[in-house]
């Protein structure tokens, strides 16, 4: 085993960290890692309620995917993406078989970030247009044009970006920017501006609208019933290609191979990441309808990645799919989220004042935190660093003191584990945060 004071020096001295002030972390030495938990150099163990970053949905060290790799680099390491591959091609056939209407190919790449990169590409060649839509809250990714889609504080400091970005808002009824009272006004209301942002950006100009279908590290925000359908229609009327960013959303999260299915909405192209082989080897990629696919069948795509499509990480990505399948884990993803996290974190709102709400579904919810439930002002203000956000830290540094790391925003909780989380593992955490939100509860004006 390692020395942790090596690993520390090494980290400190050679190592750059992502959205990170270098001087001021202090990155916790990881010494392993089994199914849900982690530990330190001390023993000091920790429940994984944040999947990493979200991507660990079949859990660390799963034996089928460790041997998948381990056998697939005794066979071929890598090949070029220019030649077939039996684990590249049977990978994608998994994932065309499981996407919605008629998504049936596939373009590797090495992350989410990559994915969206290259959705947007396809779809400004397909369309000839240029502007792209996104969302004010959603992430979608940290390259030159990816961040300039996201529409959170992670994209100010990046800016200028790419040009023919525009933002909207979407969906939000606890903060609706539309002032509705229903999930059904909030539905017509985003739509409607929607429809107003794209007539006057000009749709003949507007080659995609991105979103997440589910938003996820900006709050895990469930879109009302018939959004989605009503953005496909303003799609289909204008020529706008429909993209749907299921990077984190994908692969089992919400209980669906992708979220989009649950709504039986046929988007134009989708992205996908993380959960589709747990993270074990990188790997991401688009999944193209048939006509966007046939405007290459005799144009070349002016595009590709010398790991497009990696045999390891292809290897783990078919085995993670046969894990899924053989356990029925989408099911149990489901019934976990309704019949055990709903009830569980409705029931602890009610006992905590700085609760606002909590919304979700299978293994994707987030505690939205509040100094005042009737006027709903947030626990710490937008895009709060610093001593504004130390309500956040710690919060952050209870769940930690009890044995659990969470996945925290601004002033919000998530709570994303790994899919293949047990029943009595999934009450710990669930507890631990309990016991957490006490230390924040004073916050609440009284």
């Amino acid at each position: 085993m390692s020395d942790v004071h090596q690993v520390l020096t090494d980290d400190r001295d050679h190592v750059f960290h992502s959205w990170s002030a270098q001087a001021e972390i202090t990155p916790l030495p990881v010494a392993g890692a089994e199914g849900c938990w982690f530990w330190d150099y001390d023993d000091n163990r920790y429940l994984d309620l944040a999947s990493q970053v979200v991507n660990l949905n079949l859990g660390h060290a799963h034996p089928r995917l460790v041997a998948a790799i381990t056998q697939q680099a005794e066979r071929l390491c890598t090949i070029a993406p220019s030649f077939a591959n039996d684990v590249r091609g049977r990978l994608a056939r998994l994932i065309a078989e499981r996407a919605p209407g008629d998504l049936d190919k596939v373009f590797f790449t090495n992350g989410g970030t990559e994915a969206i990169e290259h959705a947007v590409r396809m779809a400004r060649q397909h369309t000839g247009r240029l502007k792209v839509l996104s969302a004010y809250r959603s992430y979608h990714g940290a390259t030159s044009g990816s961040i300039t889609l996201t529409g959170e504080p992670r994209r100010w400091p990046n800016e200028p970006g790419i040009p023919g970005v525009v933002h909207f808002f979407g969906p939000y009824l606890y903060r609706s920017p539309f002032h509705s009272s229903s999930e059904a006004e909030e539905c017509q209301r985003a739509l409607a501006h929607l429809d107003d942002v794209v007539r006057m950006e000009g749709p003949q100009t507007v080659a995609a609208i991105l979103l997440e279908t589910v938003v996820g590290g900006n709050g895990v925000l469930i879109p009302p019933d018939g959004y989605l359908a009503g953005v496909r229609e303003i799609c289909d009327r204008h020529g706008i290609l429909l993209i749907c960013d299921e990077v984190l959303a994908g692969f089992g999260r919400t209980g669906e191979w992708f979220a989009v299915n649950a709504w039986q909405v046929v988007p134009d192209l989708i992205t996908f990441a993380k959960g589709v082989n747990s993270g074990y080897v990188p790997l991401g990629g688009v999944v193209l309808s048939q006509r966007v696919a046939a405007t290459f069948a005799h144009r070349p795509y002016p595009g590709g990645l010398t790991y497009s499509g990696h045999p390891l990480a292809c290897a783990a990505g078919v085995a993670s799919i046969e894990v899924f399948e053989e356990t029925n884990l989408l099911e149990r993803v489901r019934r976990l989220g309704q019949e055990v996290v709903r009830p569980a974190l409705t029931e602890l709102a009610e006992r905590h004042p700085v609760v606002g709400e909590v919304r979700g579904r299978g293994l994707m919810w987030a505690i939205e935190l509040v100094r005042d439930r009737q006027t709903r002002q947030p626990l710490v203000p937008f895009a709060a660093t610093g001593a504004q956000a130390e309500p956040m830290t710690r919060l952050t540094a209870a769940c930690r003191a009890n044995g659990v790391w969470p996945f925290t925003a601004m002033n919000r909780l998530h709570l994303l584990p790994p899919l293949v989380i047990g029943d009595d593992e999934l009450a710990l955490g669930i507890k631990a945060i309990d016991d957490a939100l006490s230390t924040v509860d004073t916050e609440v004006a009284a």
